[in-house]
């Protein structure tokens, strides 16, 4: 399922993680939007587009940097 965009979602450059390692590994893309950020599967990037509206995208940023700063690991 692809995503429809609206004018005030498109999306801008697409950037890689920083954890990507280019042997293959798991990893995403993501491009931000004045609506909030979109995220793909860097593989396949004409395949299915993943939006997150900016609230949440900053609070899933604020958690997972809580996490790193605090030297935890969540369960599985």
């Amino acid at each position: 399922m692809n995503v429809s965009i609206s004018g005030t979602s498109t999306p801008s450059e697409w950037f890689k993680s920083s954890y990507s390692n280019g042997s293959g590994g798991e990893c995403v893309e993501c491009s931000q939007t004045t609506d909030g950020t979109l995220i793909r599967d860097s593989k396949h990037p004409e395949g299915p587009v993943l939006a997150v509206q900016a609230k949440a995208w900053s609070a899933f940023i604020e958690g997972a940097c809580s996490i790193r700063c605090a030297g935890t690991v969540a369960a599985p």
